[in-house]
């Protein structure tokens, strides 16, 4: 089999960077690829780049458009994409030269809809390959519960994988919002019959140093809105099983971002009450199924009372742990 790959990658004000991605797909060792650059409105020389890049390879295609963010911009490659497979990179990321094939081989080899490798992440050297290669199948539920693992993040992010089209039919990124992985990624798996999962690093992604202590944004609550929806999708499902992994990740996460935005003075008491609402609401259906340890309901219910006196006391469990 030789199937076409289209290669998705957004593209916004990185001038920096975006030579390295594209020259990182162009080198891939599978060559039946087109690579889809969407221009999404970008201010600087990137739209200029785009263009001499098509000009110089007739696999590079460039959609030029108004900006719409990060989930506008891959939902142009995919209405626009004519592969059986996608795959998505971030503009100021890069590949290891056999991602592709890796992961076309993968769901080849073993009959996957869909496969993902491992990630590493990187500040401008060679993608490093670490782990052992093998490979191992998961079903669609199965993938559903790793997001909740240790590494979950390799299982909820877009860009460590490759995709039979057909599993975007009806589905694409949510418009205007960040955190559009966690909006989407879960209905993606809801769909898959087999996965293939690839223990080995096979995508870069890039560190920004400038970028690290970005102030917090309250855009943030996107994150909120993504997990509250997996959870009502979960329920309607009847997958009890994700319930209880589901809504610790929904309180934990939104604990958090109560916090962040208190700190730096970045949400109104209406947020602040609307995620103290979902905390609150979590707990309910916690009832209805399963129970969280009696020490972390106790957690929660305080952090709804008084968040101050919760922090505090975190704080203080924190402190001592590290000092044993």
């Amino acid at each position: 089999m030789n199937d076409l790959i289209s290669v998705i990658i957004p593209v916004y004000k990185v001038e920096e960077y975006l030579c390295r991605c594209v020259d990182s797909v162009l080198a891939q060792t599978y060559g039946n690829l087109e690579i889809i650059l969407v221009d999404d409105g970008s201010p600087d020389g990137c739209p200029a780049m785009c263009d001499a890049y098509a000009g110089q390879d007739a696999r590079i295609r460039v959609i030029h458009q108004e900006n719409a963010g990060l989930s506008g911009a891959r939902n142009a490659g995919i209405d626009a994409a004519r592969g059986q497979w996608l795959a998505f990179v971030d503009s100021d990321d890069y590949l290891a030269p056999d991602f592709l094939e890796c992961l076309y081989r993968a769901c080849v080899d073993t009959g996957s809809e869909l496969s993902v490798c491992r990630w590493i992440y990187v500040r401008g050297e060679a993608v490093l390959e670490l782990g052992t290669g093998a490979v191992e199948t998961c079903t669609g539920r199965e993938m559903l519960h790793r997001m909740y693992g240790p590494d979950g993040s390799c299982f909820v992010v877009a860009w460590n994988k490759l995709y039979r089209r057909e599993l975007f039919q009806g589905i694409r990124y949510p418009a205007g919002r960040i955190h559009e992985d966690e909006a989407t990624t879960y209905r993606i798996y809801d769909r898959v019959k087999k996965a293939a999962v690839v223990d080995s690093t096979r995508y870069g992604y890039f560190i920004n140093v400038d970028s690290i202590t970005r102030s917090f944004s309250p855009r943030r609550l996107d994150w909120i809105r993504a997990v509250s929806e997996r959870m009502d999708f979960f329920e309607q499902k009847g997958y009890v099983d994700l319930m209880e992994p589901g809504l610790r990740d929904l309180a934990d996460g939104s604990i958090h971002i109560y916090f962040e935005m208190q700190d730096q003075r970045a949400a109104t008491p209406e947020e602040q009450r609307w995620i103290r609402d979902l905390v609150r609401q979590g707990l309910k259906r916690v009832r209805r199924y399963g129970n969280f340890p009696l020490r972390t309901r106790i957690g929660y219910r305080l952090f709804l009372l008084c968040p101050g006196l919760y922090r505090k006391l975190l704080n203080q469990v924190m402190s001592e742990s590290e000092k044993q």
